[in-house]
C-alpha cells in the first residue's frame, strides 16, 4: 500500500514537473530570442548613430583653435541667422496653421470641406522649389516687377520693392510651405478636445474670441508646440532656400566649409554646434507629445451639428479668404507657375536628358527604400519580441535620423568613413600591393547608407504600425502546428504586412527623390538626380529648363501629403 502510494506520488511529481520543465525551456528560448533581437537592434543603432558619434568626438577632441577661429568670424552670424530664420518662420507657421485649424474645426463657411484638405497641399512642394519659383516671380526681371513698371512707367529708381532674396524672403517661403505641420496637429487638437469648457465659457457670457484665447487655445497648446517643433526642425535642416537666397546658416556653412573650402575640422565643429539645436528641438517635440490630450469628446464626428462659432456673411467671406490665401500662395501659385514654364518649348527641349536623371533618382530611391524596409522590419520585430529597455533605447537611437539635417548627417558620415577608407587603402597598398584608390568615399554605397539613416524613421513607423495590428496569437498558433519561422513569415506576416510595407517603401522612395543637401555632398560624380539637376539649373538662373524635373518632384510629393491628411483626420 505504501509502495503504491509512493508510486502515485512519484508519478504526480513527474506530471507536475513536466509542464514546469516545458515552461522553463520555453522561457529560456524566448529569452535567447529576445537577446538576439536586442543585439540586432543594437547593431542597427550603432550604424545609425555613427554620424552622431563622429560629430561628438570631433567636438570633444581638441581643435580649440578651430572653434575659436569660427567664433571670431562666422559662427555668430550662423547662429544669429539660423535663430532669426527659425523665429520668423515659426511665427508665420504658428499663426497661419493655428488660425486656419480653428476656422476649419469650429466654424462653417463656403468651401470649408475643400480647404480642410487643400491646406495640407503646400507640404507637397519642396521648400527649395518654392524659393526658385518666388525668386523668379518677384525678382527685378520677373513678371511682377516687369508688369508694375510697364503699367506705371516707372524706372529703376522710381519705386521700392522688397528683396525676396533675403532672410525675410526665406522665412516667408519656408513659412508658406511648412505651416501645414502646425495646421494638421492643431486641427486634430481642436476637433478632439473636450467642448464642455468652451461651451461653459460661452454660457457665462464670454465672447467667442475670449473663449478661444482662454479655453480652446490653451487646450491645444501641446499639439501646436509639437507642430511648431517639426517646423523648426525643417528650418534648421534647410539648405536649398538658405543657399539660394544667400542666407548664411549652419547648413550652408557646413556645405561651404566641407566642399568649397576643404576645411573638414570647421565643418565638424559647426555640425557639433548644430547638433545642440537638433537635440533641443527633439526634446521639445517629445515633451509636446507627452502633453497632448487623448480626449475624443470633441468635434470629431460632429460635422453636421451646429458649429461652435456662428459667422456672419462677412465673417464667412473673411474665413474663406483667410484659409484660401495660404493654399493659393503655398501651392496653387507655385504649381501653376511651374506648369506654365513646363509647357514652353525651352523646357520641353531640355527634357531630352530627363531619362538620365530619372534613372539616377529611381535607382537611388529603390536602393534606399529596400535597405530601409529591411532595417525597419528588423527593428519592428525586435520591439515586438523584446520588452527590454535596451532594445527600446536602441530603436530610439536608430530612428533618430529623420531629425538630423542632411548636411550634418553627411559631414558626420564622411569623417569616420574617410578615416576608415584611408586606413584600409594604406593597408592594402602596404600589405597586398593594391592601389585601387578609396573603397567607400565618393561611392553610391555611402549615399544610400546616409539616406537610409535619414529616412529609416519613416519606414519604421509604417512597418511597426502594421505589425501592431497583427494579433500575436497567429504566430503562436502557427508555431504550435509545426510551422517554422520562414513559413510563418511567408504565410502570415508577408500578406498582412504587405500594405504597410508598400506604403513605407513609397514614402521613403519619395523622400529620397526630394532630398538635396546629403545627395549634393555625398553623391558620386556620375550620379545626378532630379533634385540635384533642378538645383543646378535653378542656381544658374535656368528655371525654365528645370521646370519639368521640378514638376515631377512636386507631383511625387502629393502622396505623403495625402497620407498625412488622412492620418490627421483620424
Amino acid at each position: 500500500m505504501a509502495l503504491s502510494e509512493g508510486l502515485k506520488v512519484s508519478r504526480l511529481r513527474q506530471f507536475a514537473g513536466a509542464p514546469a520543465s516545458e515552461a522553463a525551456r520555453t522561457a529560456s528560448r524566448a529569452g535567447r530570442e529576445g537577446a538576439g533581437w536586442t543585439l540586432a537592434a543594437l547593431a542597427l543603432a550603432a550604424l545609425a548613430g555613427l554620424p552622431l558619434v563622429a560629430i561628438g568626438w570631433a567636438a570633444l577632441a581638441g581643435g580649440g583653435e578651430t572653434i575659436g577661429a569660427l567664433a571670431a568670424t562666422v559662427l555668430p552670424t550662423y547662429i544669429a541667422n539660423t535663430m532669426l530664420l527659425m523665429l520668423l518662420t515659426g511665427a508665420i507657421a504658428a499663426v497661419t496653421g493655428t488660425g486656419c485649424a480653428w476656422l476649419i474645426a469650429a466654424t462653417r463657411f463656403p468651401g470649408r470641406r475643400i480647404l480642410s484638405w487643400a491646406l495640407v497641399l503646400p507640404l507637397a512642394l519642396p521648400a527649395y522649389l518654392s524659393a526658385y519659383i518666388y525668386a523668379d516671380i518677384l525678382d527685378f526681371a520677373g513678371p511682377v516687377q516687369s508688369g508694375l513698371r510697364s503699367a506705371t512707367g516707372w524706372g529703376v529708381d522710381d519705386y521700392w520693392f522688397p528683396d525676396i532674396r533675403s532672410l525675410g524672403g526665406g522665412a516667408m517661403v519656408l513659412g508658406l510651405v511648412l505651416f501645414p505641420y502646425v495646421y494638421l496637429l492643431a486641427r486634430t487638437a481642436f476637433a478632439t478636445q473636450s467642448l464642455t469648457q468652451f461651451r461653459a465659457a460661452r454660457s457665462l457670457g464670454a465672447a467667442p474670441s475670449r473663449a478661444f484665447w482662454q479655453v480652446a487655445l490653451p487646450a491645444a497648446r501641446p499639439a501646436i508646440a509639437g507642430g511648431l517643433a517639426l517646423v523648426l526642425m525643417e528650418v534648421l535642416a534647410d539648405f536649398g532656400v538658405a543657399e539660394y537666397f544667400a542666407i548664411p546658416t549652419f547648413s550652408t556653412g557646413i556645405f561651404r566649409s566641407w566642399l568649397a573650402m576643404g576645411d573638414k575640422p570647421a565643418a565638424l565643429k559647426l555640425s557639433a554646434v548644430m547638433l545642440i539645436f537638433v537635440i533641443a528641438l527633439v526634446a521639445w517635440e517629445a515633451q509636446s507629445r507627452r502633453g497632448r490630450s487623448d480626449s475624443r469628446d470633441g468635434l470629431a464626428g460632429r460635422a453636421y451639428e451646429e458649429p461652435l462659432v456662428q459667422l456672419s456673411p462677412t465673417g464667412k467671406a473673411l474665413a474663406c479668404l483667410a484659409c484660401g490665401v495660404p493654399v493659393l500662395l503655398g501651392f496653387v501659385l507655385p504649381a501653376g507657375y511651374l506648369v506654365s514654364l513646363a509647357l514652353t518649348p525651352t523646357a520641353q527641349a531640355a527634357a531630352g536628358e530627363l531619362g538620365t536623371y530619372l534613372r539616377g533618382s529611381l535607382w537611388l530611391g529603390v536602393a534606399t527604400a529596400s535597405l530601409c524596409l529591411a532595417a525597419a522590419l528588423l527593428l519592428a520585430f525586435a520591439r515586438a519580441r523584446s520588452a527590454s529597455r535596451v532594445t527600446a533605447s536602441a530603436i530610439r537611437l536608430a530612428t533618430l535620423g529623420y531629425a538630423l539635417p542632411g548636411a550634418l548627417l553627411a559631414a558626420g558620415l564622411l569623417a569616420p568613413l574617410g578615416a576608415f577608407d584611408v586606413t584600409m587603402t594604406r593597408f592594402a597598398r602596404d600589405s597586398l600591393g593594391w592601389s585601387g584608390g578609396l573603397l567607400l568615399t565618393g561611392t553610391s554605397a555611402v549615399l544610400v547608407y546616409a539616406l537610409s539613416v535619414r529616412f529609416l524613421t519613416v519606414a519604421y513607423n509604417a512597418v511597426s504600425g502594421g505589425l501592431a495590428r497583427i494579433p500575436p496569437g497567429l504566430d503562436a498558433a502557427a508555431r504550435s502546428l509545426g510551422a517554422g519561422p520562414s513559413r510563418v513569415l511567408a504565410r502570415i506576416y508577408a500578406p498582412l504586412l504587405a500594405p504597410s510595407l508598400a506604403g513605407a517603401a513609397a514614402l521613403v522612395f519619395i523622400d529620397t527623390l526630394r532630398e538635396l543637401p546629403a545627395t549634393l555632398i555625398l553623391r558620386p560624380f556620375n550620379l545626378e538626380t532630379l533634385a540635384t539637376r533642378t538645383y543646378r539649373l535653378a542656381s544658374d538662373e535656368r528655371l525654365v529648363e528645370a521646370a519639368i524635373p521640378a514638376l515631377i518632384l512636386l507631383a511625387a510629393g502629393l502622396l505623403p501629403v495625402l497620407v498625412l491628411n488622412r492620418i490627421g483626420k483620424r
